[in-house]
């Protein structure tokens, strides 16, 4: 790092201003387009770069360091091929509100406009996904740009900042300034916004408190447990948020997400106060727009968000608080209590619920999940992180696993596959001292399989659980709903995913009975290696809760009329 009058490459700046403003950490694939950034990677050992295999992969990674640290991701892609694969990790940073900044290698500026190699114009391209996309065509402005960046990230509502790198730009000299460490600016409530919700519950007899998005820490999920307990409030989590509260808290109350049960929906229609704490309310927390009518609910609303942006977007709330969700909890505990509560019995009768509908279900065939999981929340520690991609499968650790701590649960809420085996690469390589494991569908997990490459090459013991039905199963599970017994393009021919795992130097098994996954999961953390354990589980295991048959037989028979 250096001030004004030590020249400087633009790629030295660069790296330079990753550790000004406290990176640790890059995923990515190196590329020629930018070596000038590789090349000061070399002489700064404690700014450690991963190799990955894909960029999809690499910026899923960044994407769930993001969530696991609240600062923002970094990411480095080469031009063209490079920043499409990565295309995958934006998005989901940006459905996620997740911290993150890619950087990819541009073509030289003066073969710009001309459709040269591999040409890009990320401009248009990432305009839709991120936050802020833009070019650095000076070297001068490194500094200014990197800085904004990492405010853009992390400001309002979190998100994801693309910045392309000529690489004619990245090998000029200039002897500009460092910038400063960037500070997050992030909103508080107002008091008299509180005194207002105060009154609010005050006038209440059926509230609930969802608490999702992004931006949150273990302080802010304490403190929303103690909020909750202070006012007995009944407090669910929206889709793949479910570590923001202790699910052991007398509070807790279920997921509001993919799955959610009839009653747990039926209990937030028949809500007269939602409070709203960070989530948006988007489609798979509303249940497609069904639990609150657009665009003035029947409950009164209380909104709570980072971004001012999002308050009235979709609904009119009652009260909208621009406030990011640490400043709000915190304020939110400090409130006087209202004493007794005419909604304790609703509370605790939404608890019961959620007890009940923990218990996992019996599923067809010899290998039970829920007994898998049960045996997991046993064997696991609290502070264990578990990561998931998309597909049926991932309901096993969202709705039968009660997550205790915050940032243990890596999931897209994106609902993007391949997510869970770049997330645990991410989270082990944060947390070596913390168990990883992954769960992936056989579908799912080859949409990023060959990062088990780098976790091999950089010795990063996770596990893998494979769940193994041969077939695309959320696809499947549609299909039946809607084509019963046409089945098209939904079955898998897979390999021997054991053998897959031991090709790359992993520990590989093959469990198909449940009694035989417990040692099975021991000896893979014994064999201190990356290890993957394929499960085989029934086909008729559609989902945790109906089978292929039963959804395919409710599809055929005539409705009565």
């Amino acid at each position: 790092m250096a001030r004004d009058g030590n020249m400087r490459s633009g790629g030295r700046v660069l790296v330079d201003q990753l550790r000004v403003h406290g990176a640790d950490l890059a995923f990515g694939m190196p590329g020629e387009s930018y070596l000038a950034v590789l090349d000061a990677f070399y002489d700064t050992p404690d700014l450690r770069f991963l190799v990955c295999r894909q960029e999809g992969g690499a910026a899923m990674m960044a994407e769930a360091y993001g969530k696991l640290t609240g600062r923002p991701g970094i990411c480095f892609a080469t031009r063209g091929p490079g920043a499409t694969n990565a295309s995958a990790g934006v998005h989901i940073a940006q459905q996620d509100s997740t911290p993150m900044i890619l950087f990819i290698g541009q073509i030289a500026r003066n073969t710009m406009e001309r459709e040269a190699f591999q040409e890009i114009d990320y401009r248009r391209m990432f305009g839709p996904l991120c936050k802020w996309v833009a070019q650095i065509d000076d070297a001068e402005r490194i500094p200014e740009f990197v800085s904004r960046a990492f405010h853009t990230a992390t400001a309002g509502r979190p998100g994801p900042v693309v910045l392309a790198l000529p690489e004619d730009m990245l090998t000029d000299m200039t002897a500009v300034a460092d910038a400063a460490t960037y500070t997050p600016v992030r909103p508080h409530p107002a008091p008299r916004d509180m005194d207002r919700l105060r009154a609010l519950l005050a006038e209440a007899e059926r509230p609930f408190v969802i608490v999702g998005g992004g931006g949150w820490s273990a302080e802010a999920g304490a403190s929303m447990g103690h909020f909750a307990a202070a006012f007995d409030l009944p407090v669910g989590n929206a889709f793949r948020c479910r570590d923001y509260v202790d699910n052991d808290h007398s509070n807790y109350v279920g997921d509001v997400g993919i799955g959610i049960t009839a009653k747990l929906a039926q209990r937030i229609k028949d809500a007269d106060l939602l409070l709203v704490v960070g989530a948006r309310l988007g489609e798979i927390t509303t249940s497609g727009y069904t639990l609150l009518q657009v665009p003035r609910p029947t409950q009164k609303l209380v909104h709570v968000h980072a971004g001012a942006e999002e308050l009235g977007r979709v609904y009119q709330p009652t009260l909208a608080i621009n406030a990011a969700s640490p400043a709000f909890v915190e304020a939110a505990r400090t409130l006087e209590p209202l004493g007794e509560v005419p909604w304790a019995s609703w509370t605790a009768a939404l608890r019961s619920e959620y007890l009940e509908a923990s218990r996992a279900p019996t599923i067809p065939g010899q290998l039970q999940m829920g007994e898998v999981m049960t045996w997991l929340q046993e064997a696991l520690p609290p502070d264990a992180i578990l990561t998931n991609g998309a597909g049926n499968y991932s309901a096993w650790p969202n709705l039968y696993y009660a997550f205790r701590r915050y940032g243990t649960q890596l999931g897209p809420r994106s609902g993007s596959m391949g997510y869970g085996l770049p997330a645990a690469v991410a989270a082990k390589a944060v947390h070596p001292e913390r168990q990883v494991v992954c769960f992936a569908g056989d579908g799912c997990f080859l949409m990023t399989g060959q990062e088990l490459a780098t976790a091999v090459q950089y010795d990063l013991p996770i596990v893998i659980i494979v769940i193994n039905n041969g077939m695309l199963g959320t696809i499947r599970m549609h299909q039946e709903r809607t084509y019963p017994e046409r089945v098209v393009a939904t079955d898998l021919r897979n390999p021997d995913f054991a053998a897959y795992a031991r090709a790359f130097g992993a520990h590989g098994e093959v469990v198909e009975r449940t009694e035989d996954f417990a040692p099975a999961f021991q000896r893979a953390l014994a064999s201190g290696k990356p290890a993957l354990l394929d499960l085989h589980v029934d086909p008729e295991a559609l989902t945790p809760r109906a089978s292929l048959s039963a959804i395919r037989n409710a599809s055929l028979t005539p409705a009565k009329g």
